[in-house]
């Protein structure tokens, strides 16, 4: 078996025409180089990026969250499979901040999406293994651009986690799509995490058999909470449906009502303007994160900082005095 060639004799010009010809392997080393940590991988990244960026912005960005249990890999794995039998390619991105706690994957070995991985249209992509939020975020996006490239036409981004995780997808997305369960006293939950104020759609799944009635009343209330709220746009309210993972119920309307939003946000110009400032909001992302990072690694910072957090812990200076004291240091 002939060995992959080193990353650092990568000929990135080479890499992006295979990518942009539907080559899955210049796809999968593309993805690696960009997740490693290694500078000069890092530089080769950016380059990749940079020159790509042309080819990208033409699929669907869809953010998918639920509770766990809420059957988010099922409903994935059946959606995914009804848009590759219509025709289209779809690429399955996870945002996992679990996986930087603990080193795994909830979609490492996509046994949780059998049939899509199958399908040669298809294509499932685990969140980096470890770094922070943000890290694993910004790793998201870039691979989102890369299968972009790639010629994807639908990207799904599930978030595993929840909280940060949740408005970290709503903010790398077109559509938000938030998956609920019947019944259980979900209703009162997702108000209470906020989901409602970023969703463009609500879908309560495992709608079938006895869980109908029981989806219905869920809905309802679904609907109340939402009719008090204030929309975000003027051109969409986000709707209630109800589906089946498992059976296949109702998604191909819930699909619809993503590519009806996907047209009304096109015409109105909202869209454009919506990736524009994520664009923005991504860079400043970075920006903070990378002068937190050479903060970190400031020999006069390291020297002061374990005697600040002490003082600071036993109340004896003040967190604005700390960094003041730091600032100082840093001569900023």
């Amino acid at each position: 078996m002939i060995s992959p060639p080193n990353p650092r004799a990568l000929d990135i010009p080479t890499l992006a025409e295979r990518l942009r010809s539907g080559d899955r392997a210049a796809l999968a080393r593309a993805i690696t180089l960009v997740e490693s940590r290694k500078p000069d991988h890092q530089r080769q990244a950016r380059e990749l990026v940079q020159s790509l960026l042309p080819f990208t912005g033409g699929a669907m960005r869809v953010g998918i969250t639920g509770v766990p249990g809420v059957g988010k890999s099922t409903t994935i794995d059946t959606l995914g499979s009804n848009l590759v039998a219509s025709g289209q390619k779809i690429a399955v991105l996870a945002v996992d901040p679990s996986s930087a706690r603990t080193g795994g994957s909830i979609l490492g070995d996509k046994t949780r999406m059998a049939r899509l991985s199958m399908e040669r249209n298809a294509f499932i992509r685990p969140s980096p293994s470890s770094g922070t939020l943000g890290g694993v975020a910004a790793k998201t996006r870039e691979t989102m651009l890369l299968c972009e490239a790639a010629g994807f036409d639908v990207i799904l981004v599930e978030t595993v986690g929840v909280g940060q995780s949740e408005t970290t997808v709503a903010e790398m997305t077109d559509f938000f799509l938030v998956l609920m369960l019947p019944g259980a006293g979900d209703e009162l939950q997702g108000i209470k995490k906020g989901v409602l104020e970023i969703a463009d759609m609500i879908a309560v799944n495992k709608s079938e058999g006895e869980g109908h009635a029981r989806a219905v009343a869920a809905a309802g209330e679904y609907r109340a909470a939402l009719h008090i709220m204030q929309a975000a746009s003027p051109n969409w309210s986000p709707p209630v449906v109800l589906i089946s993972g498992l059976d296949n119920i109702g998604l191909d309307q819930m699909w619809a009502k993503v590519v009806e939003h996907r047209r009304r946000f096109e015409a109105s110009g909202e869209l454009a303007q919506k990736r524009r400032d994520q664009q923005v909001r991504w860079m400043w992302t970075m920006l903070e994160e990378l002068m937190f990072s050479r903060l970190r690694s400031d020999p006069r910072a390291r020297a002061l900082l374990p005697q600040l957090e002490r003082q600071v812990a036993e109340g004896a200076m003040s967190p604005t005095l700390a960094v003041e004291r730091i600032a100082a240091a840093l001569g900023l």
